[in-house]
């Protein structure tokens, strides 16, 4: 586990895991009346949280499964990326993908952010790469989905 420095500018709580076992912390909407997104709409939803992580880490920011399945609402650039040079407040932006509107709510779990340790590449000009059984085949290819 690493520790993060965290500054909270929102009336609501640090982000939770909902369990134990949980990858995704919650994210909160820090509003302070409800914000609808009607059919096909996006907005930058607040969090009020800024945070410093150390080199070498993201933090991605991604859709809840029951707000996506139920109502049609998901991160749109999924995953959001939030580099460890980042101080800014962290901003989920929302889209309503359904016929209907929705409705957030001040405090609402809107996403999840997820830490992640990364390497930078240090790339290599080739002429050939290596051969592999599926070769070139992607889209698709290796079964019917």
């Amino acid at each position: 586990m690493i520790t993060v420095p965290v500054q909270n500018e929102s009336d609501f709580d640090l982000p939770t895991y909902a369990t134990k076992a949980a990858a995704g912390a919650d994210l909160k909407a820090a509003i302070q009346t409800a914000l609808t997104l009607q059919p096909l709409e996006r907005k930058i939803v607040p969090t009020g949280l800024k945070i410093a992580l150390p080199e070498g880490y993201e933090a991605q920011v991604r859709p809840r499964s029951g707000l996506a399945a139920k109502h049609g609402i998901t991160v749109l650039n999924t995953p959001g990326t939030i580099d460890a040079d980042y101080r800014g407040e962290i901003g989920v932006i929302l889209v309503n993908l359904s016929n209907s509107a929705f409705t957030i709510e001040p405090g609402e779990r809107i996403a999840q952010l997820v830490v992640a340790k990364f390497e930078q590449i240090d790339w290599k000009l080739t002429q050939e790469l290596t051969e592999t059984a599926r070769g070139e085949g992607g889209f698709g290819s290796t079964g019917k989905n």
